[in-house]
């Protein structure tokens, strides 16, 4: 374990952030259940855990996973400043694995490429430019074999690194506020069940992003397109003129989507078309495609141009079909946070307090505020120090997290003295 200096204003913040980050928590993209992966309910029990032994006995985990608690206000000058609330995911990404994480430290990082321990992978500093922003500091890493998991485990050890140092500092003044841990982020569905009329929250904050000071107040619009190809099989040594193969019409679709409208080739606010899996045999094949656009108008033609390129990818096989469902999943919050400008703006004031500049920005993703602010809670993006995200090049820097956890007690302090009597 990482010996941290006795002066650490959060001296147990790197030690929450380990103990999350080796509880596998993967969600499981295919599950018809919820949360999608029984092992999220392994971490929940331990968040409740942790937040009763704080003495918030108020703290629960419901039937579907998330992990509710609520704080009063402890100074009746700010008994009526509106609530907030702090969230953060659970889960981690599907794709790579979050079994076995083996948190790895690297102490006053020099520059440079990071070397992992396993599989010879590396993380490269030409890939990650804000490393350069981090030397003479701790970076937190996995040990190549998985992810690290600090999307979102960082935020949940900020929150909860916050509400220790609130409860060992009476002194500290604060309106009511509330804390909320979600399963199913990474798979769209972090918010499908939750309760936010009856959550009682004005304005929340999920601690989600990356780079110190950043505020993140737009995302994508995001659906996904589930194309599935119809062939025909029959016995190969007997299939002239009649098979049909559909893995091969899936192949033929996945060859004309456009290259420059892909993860690989865009950037900022351009949009995408991302196929992200494909399962079939002969007689029926299926493609997921991820469909993203800031501008949820963009949305349709993408959704028409895939169902287009389809229908061009049968025509080139007679005697094939195809079927496409579009799913949708989260909206852009940027228009529903602009109904409340508190959210921002206060935001940035509690960030300039931690001494470091603000940066008001998109996130080329989602988050569970984007959900969120469509229902009504206004839910911007703080940052977490999360980078490399959902790979096995996943770090964090141990500075960051601090800063963010400044960042959450500001939030606090900014509310009360804006909204207080």
């Amino acid at each position: 374990m990482l010996q941290r200096s006795n002066d650490s204003k959060f001296p147990s913040l790197t030690d929450r952030f380990v103990q999350y980050a080796k509880v596998m928590t993967q969600a499981d993209e295919s599950s018809e259940s919820y949360p999608s992966s029984a092992c999220q309910l392994d971490l929940a029990r331990i968040l409740v855990s942790d937040l009763q032994e704080l003495g918030i006995d108020n703290a629960s985990v419901d039937k579907y996973g998330y992990v509710t608690a609520s704080i009063p206000a402890n100074d009746p000058a700010f008994e009526n400043v509106p609530v907030i609330a702090f969230m953060a995911h659970m889960d981690t990404y599907p794709e790579v694995s979050g079994e076995n994480v083996v948190p790895t430290f690297h102490e006053n990082y020099q520059g440079g490429d990071i070397a992992l321990p396993n599989d010879g992978v590396v993380i490269k500093a030409s890939e990650n430019p804000y490393l350069a922003e981090c030397v003479g500091e701790t970076i937190i890493t996995a040990d190549g074999t998985t992810l690290l998991g600090a999307d979102d485990k960082a935020g949940v050890a900020e929150i909860l690194e916050a509400m220790t140092r609130i409860v060992e500092n009476p002194d500290f003044k604060h309106g009511p506020f509330k804390i909320a841990f979600t399963p199913d982020e990474e798979v769209g569905a972090g918010v499908k069940y939750f309760d936010v009329k009856g959550f009682g929250a004005t304005v929340a904050y999920t601690m989600d992003g990356g780079e110190r000071g950043s505020i993140e107040n737009e995302t994508y619009c995001a659906d996904s397109a589930i194309v599935k190809f119809i062939g025909r099989d029959i016995h190969p040594g007997y299939a002239k003129d009649i098979m049909v193969p559909s893995i091969k019409v899936a192949g033929e679709f996945l060859s004309m989507l456009p290259r420059d409208l892909a993860p690989e080739t865009t950037c900022d606010m351009q949009g995408y078309l991302h196929p992200i899996s494909i399962t079939g045999n002969t007689s029926s094949t299926e493609v997921a495609v991820l469909l993203r656009d800031f501008d949820v108008d963009e949305l349709g033609p993408k959704a028409e141009l895939v169902k287009e390129i389809a229908n061009a990818a049968c025509s080139k096989w007679p005697g094939s079909s195809v079927e496409v469902e579009i799913k949708q999943y989260y909206r852009n919050m940027k228009y529903d946070l602009a109904k409340e400008p508190r959210a921002i703006d206060y935001a940035m004031e509690a960030i300039k307090r931690t001494g470091i500049e603000p940066a008001l920005g998109s996130i080329r993703g989602g988050t569970d505020g984007s959900n969120l602010s469509a229902q009504g809670l206004p839910t911007p993006n703080i940052f977490t120090g999360e980078m490399s995200f959902h790979s096995l090049t996943e770090w964090v820097c141990e500075k960051d997290m601090e800063l963010a956890t400044q960042t959450i007690l500001q939030l606090l302090t900014v509310w009360a003295e804006k909204e207080g009597n």
